[in-house]
Parts: structure tokens; sequence; C-alpha cells
């Protein structure tokens, strides 16, 4: 539910509405723009919306979305998350670029430096891979958030990296990891998103590969509802009966979500094509269809990559696809 005051309402009739949100059980998220916008979380449906109208209020209405927080209705104001100087949702597009899993020092610092030249804003890489066979590489797990954090020290660099359970916070943030990334088979892993919701880390969340835009909106309102503003939602592509390529990437869910949330979009073009010389032409439409920015695989020398070779860019790849986004 939202309360909506007047343009010209006065600080104590706020305070009385807020205070009656809290008398009868719930928790008040106030918006201060042109009018002050009130949103109330939780189960409204047993009260009338009559209950909150008091002096000062212009309108009283049910958000109509059942992702509450998420929606525009409930926040109007566009969020931009900010790591460090770079502000995710602001006036450019932001690159996250980096190889799909930290493999080993020199791989790892060697693509840093080159993806820091040629103008990414964050790296990232997996030191926890999840895969689909348990013979495939997992990835270095401590051995390589330490690598990532020596990676920070010498790029400047902020990192973002893939947590796989709630197990793993406290590690995570004992190396300072900058954006905590919820990948696509944890979208719905309900447990972990209440957990990491409480962090107060930025926290990136790609769509699950069989999931609706609702449920990667409702997936994100389980981190918000737990108490965090910074979300960033990734779109990565989705399963079809296409084969030709490993995912379709769904721009038609960028637009959407731009018109449904006030969150910032990223949009991962490795991932929703499988294909390195697709992620070009994908990185320009997800730009073009109004996305915040890319996240794309990285790695200086790709064909040696231990996961995901075919979708990583070489290094001159980067730097070309790089000067035609960042103008």
């Amino acid at each position: 539910m939202i309360v909506l005051m007047k343009k010209h309402a006065t600080k104590k009739q706020t305070d009385r509405v807020i205070n009656k949100i809290k008398e009868i059980g719930f928790k008040p998220h106030i918006d201060h723009g042109i009018s002050t916008v009130i949103g109330i979380r939780g189960d409204t449906s047993r009260f009338d919306p009559d209950t909150f109208y008091m002096d000062g209020v212009e309108e009283v209405k049910r958000v109509s979305k059942p992702y509450k927080e998420v929606s525009k209705e409930f926040h109007p104001k566009k969020t931009v998350v900010k790591v460090g100087d770079i502000e995710i949702g602001g006036a450019y597009p932001v690159v996250i670029a980096g190889p799909c899993a930290v493999e080993d020092e020199k791989q790892i610092l060697k693509t840093a430096a080159g993806v820091k030249k040629a103008g990414a804003h964050l790296f990232r890489g997996g030191a926890f891979k999840p895969r689909s066979s348990p013979y495939s590489f997992q990835g270095l797990g401590e051995e390589g958030l330490k690598i990532l954090v020596e990676a920070r020290a010498k790029t400047n660099l902020p990192i973002v990296s893939e947590i796989m359970n709630q197990t793993q916070i406290d590690l995570f943030e004992k190396y300072n990891i900058d954006i905590f990334q919820i990948g696509a088979r944890n979208m719905q892993n309900f447990d972990l998103l209440k957990a990491i919701g409480q962090v107060r880390r930025p926290i990136l969340l790609k769509r699950g590969p069989s999931s609706s835009v609702e449920e990667f909106l409702l997936s994100a309102e389980y981190l918000l509802s737990s108490g965090t503003r910074n979300v960033i939602l990734c779109e990565r592509g989705i399963k079809t009966f296409e084969t030709a390529y490993r995912n379709v990437l769904d721009l038609n869910s960028v637009a959407l979500i731009k018109e449904l949330s006030h969150l910032p979009i990223l949009v991962d073009p490795s991932h929703g094509t499988g294909i390195r010389s697709l992620v070009a032409p994908l990185s320009y439409a997800a730009i073009a269809a109004g996305a915040d920015g890319v996240m794309v695989e990285v790695h200086y020398k790709p064909q040696s990559a231990k996961c995901d070779a075919n979708q990583q860019l070489n290094l001159t790849q980067f730097k070309a696809l790089m000067k035609s986004i960042i103008k």
C-alpha cells in the first residue's frame, strides 16, 4: 500500500501518518520527492485504505504488483547503486569485465590490467563456480578471493564475485568483496536471498534461465524486503527450444523492467549467447534497449580458459567493444 502526501503537507502531518502505520504493526518506507510517498511493507489486504486518510494525505492506493518494494509504484525515484565513485543506474553505462573463473594469479592480474586500461569500471571473476558436471573446474575458493583482492589493489577496480550460499557471507565480508553476485542457479534460493539481503552490500542478482520476469522481480523483492536497497538486476538469457546459441538473450525484459521497477539492470551477453562473436553486437543492443551497462567475460588468453572459453573476449576484442560503448 502507498500513502501519497499532499505537496505542501507538513512534517507533523507526515509524522502522524507514519506513527499510525507503526501503531498497527507495519514498517513504513519513506521516499521524499516533490511529494512524500510512504510505502507500507507487509500484508495490508485486511486494512481499508481509508484507515490512512488523514490531514495532509492526497491519496492511498494498493500496489497492483505482487512485488511491492521493487516496483515503481512503491518507489517512483530511480535507484542508483554506488560502488565507490561508480554509479550503477546513473548517467552513463557501466561495464563489468573479467574472466568466468579465477584460475591463477597470472591470469587474473594480466586480465585485470588489460580491462582497466581499456576502460572497464569493475572487475569480475568467479572464485566459486557452480558447474553442471561435478567433474568440471569448480574454482579456487578462498584462494581465488585472495587473488581478486590483489587485482583490486593493483588496478583500483572494485570486484564482483559469485556467492554460492549463506555460509560464505562471512568469507566475502572478510575480503571486502565490493559486489556480491547471486548467480542464475541461485535466483530462487530464498534462504540465501533473505540472508544476503541483510548484509548491506551491493548485490547483483542474475535472472534464472527458466524464470519469468515476475519471478525475477519477486526474487529481488526478497532482497529488498530483507533490508537492502542496493540491488542490481542482471539479464543473462533464458532457455528455449533454440540450440544455435547458449541462451536466448531476452532484451524485451530490459525494456519492460525499466517500466516496472526502479532498480538498475545490466545485461550479460556472454552467458546470453555463449558465442564470442555475438557479445559485442548484443552489448550494443542491450544499451540501446535501456540497460544501465553490461557484464562481459574477458580473458587475456581465452583459448586456455578452464570454463566458458568460447564466450570470452580477448583483450583486443574488449578494447574495441569499450571504444564503441564509452563515448
